[in-house]
C-alpha cells in the first residue's frame, strides 16, 4: 500500500515579445471516447471565454530551453496603461491544458494578464527525455516567465504574481524564495514534491522503503546509460482495479477521462530522474519570503492538506491559509464551483496594486 501511494504522488496581439508567439492559442477540448468522469461542481476544466484573448507563446529559460505557454489577456484593456500579470502552474505530471489554462482564463477575466506554462520535458516544452523530474529547472521556468512577462507592453513589471497548483505549489514557492521580482505567491492544493517524495503521506513511507526505491532508480541509470529502454514510474494508473486506492481514483478520474485527460501527457515521470525530488527541500527559508504575501489554498478533505498546513507554519507574515469546505485534492484542479477564485482575486488586487 505504501508504495502504491508513493508511486500515485511522484505525479490582444502585442509587439516586441521577445519571444516567439502566434496569433492564437488552439483551444483544448475534451478527448473523445473516454468516459465522461465526475463532473460536479461545476468541474470545467476546459473552459474558456470570450472575455479574453489566448496567444501561444515560446520564451527562453536561462538553460537556453524553450518553454512553450499560453497568454491571456483581457479584452478591453485601457491603451497605454500597464496591468498586473500572473503566472500559472499546472499540477506535477501534468499540462497547461489541466487545470493551469482553467485558473488563468478565470484570472484574466478579473483583468490580470495571465500566462500558463509547461515546465521542461512537459508538455509542449523542450526537454529530453520526456517526462524527466528536475526540481530546479521547473523553478528556472517560472523565473523565466516573469522575464517574459516584463518585457510585455501591458504588463507592468513590478506587479507579478504567482499561482502554483498541486506540485507546481513547490515549484513557485521554490523560485519565489530567490526572485524577489514575484511580488505575491499563491499555492492550490500543494504537494511538497520533496517531503512527499522523502516520507509519504503522513510520513508513511518507511526509510527502508526509501532506501528500495533510490536503488531502483539508480540501477535503471545503468540500464539507460547503456541505451537501453526508458523506464516510467508513478503517477495516475492507466486502469483501476480492485486494489486501487482511493487516491487512485482521485487522480484517475481527472486525467483518465474526458474531464481533464490531454493527448500530451501520461503523469508517469522517467524511475531514473525521479529520485531528484529527494534532494528538494521548497520549505526551507521559507521565511525569507516575507515580507511578500503568501496565500495557501487547500481542501479540507485533501489528502495532501499537510503541505498546505505545513507551509503555512513554517511562511513568514503576511500569510493566510484558506480551507475549502467539503473539497478534495483535485476537486481544486477544476471544479469552479468549490474553488475560491473570488479570493485568489482580491488577493492579488490587494498586493499587486
Amino acid at each position: 500500500m505504501k508504495q502504491r501511494l508513493l508511486g500515485a504522488l511522484l505525479l490582444g496581439s502585442f509587439s516586441s515579445l521577445g519571444a516567439c508567439a502566434s496569433p492564437a492559442a488552439s483551444v483544448a477540448r475534451p478527448t473523445p471516447g473516454l468516459t465522461a468522469g465526475d463532473t460536479a461542481h461545476g468541474a470545467d476544466n476546459f473552459y474558456t471565454s470570450d472575455k479574453v484573448t489566448v496567444q501561444k507563446v515560446v520564451f527562453k529559460n536561462q538553460y537556453k530551453m524553450d518553454v512553450a505557454g499560453n497568454l491571456f489577456v483581457p479584452k478591453g484593456l485601457p491603451d497605454g496603461a500597464r496591468h498586473p500579470a500572473i503566472v500559472v502552474g499546472h499540477p506535477m505530471g501534468a499540462v497547461k491544458e489541466q487545470s493551469a489554462n482553467l485558473y488563468a482564463t478565470k484570472m484574466a477575466e478579473q483583468g490580470f494578464v495571465t500566462l500558463s506554462l509547461d515546465l521542461s520535458f512537459w508538455g509542449e516544452s523542450e526537454g529530453q527525455p520526456r517526462s524527466v523530474v528536475a526540481p530546479d529547472i521547473y523553478a528556472e521556468d517560472f523565473s523565466a516567465a516573469v522575464d517574459f512577462l516584463r518585457t510585455q507592453p501591458l504588463v507592468d513589471k513590478e506587479r507579478i504574481g504567482v499561482i502554483g497548483i498541486c506540485g507546481s505549489g513547490s515549484f513557485v514557492i521554490s523560485a519565489a524564495k530567490i526572485d524577489p521580482r514575484i511580488k505575491a505567491i499563491a499555492t492550490v492544493s500543494m504537494y511538497d514534491m520533496g517531503a512527499a517524495s522523502r516520507n509519504g503521506l503522513n510520513h508513511s513511507l518507511t526509510l527502508e522503503q526509501r532506501r528500495k526505491f533510490i536503488e531502483e532508480a539508480a540501477l535503471q541509470r545503468d540500464v539507460e546509460f547503456a541505451g537501453g529502454e526508458t523506464k516510467y514510474t508513478g503517477g495516475t494508473p492507466e486502469a483501476l482495479g480492485d486494489k486501487s486506492t482511493a487516491i487512485d481514483r482521485e487522480f484517475y478520474d481527472f486525467y483518465r477521462t474526458s474531464r481533464g485527460h490531454s493527448q500530451n501527457t501520461t503523469t508517469h515521470p522517467t524511475l531514473s530522474s525521479n529520485t531528484k525530488f529527494m534532494n528538494f527541500y521548497p520549505f526551507t527559508d521559507i521565511e525569507t519570503i516575507s515580507p511578500r504575501p503568501m496565500l495557501f489554498i487547500a481542501g479540507e478533505s485533501a489528502h495532501s492538506r499537510e503541505f498546505s498546513d505545513e507551509a503555512y507554519r513554517l511562511a513568514g507574515d503576511p500569510k493566510e491559509l484558506v480551507i475549502v469546505p467539503g473539497a478534495g485534492h483535485v476537486d481544486l484542479y477544476d471544479r469552479v464551483g468549490l474553488i475560491p477564485f473570488e479570493k485568489l482575486t482580491s488577493f492579488f488586487r490587494t498586493n499587486l496594486k
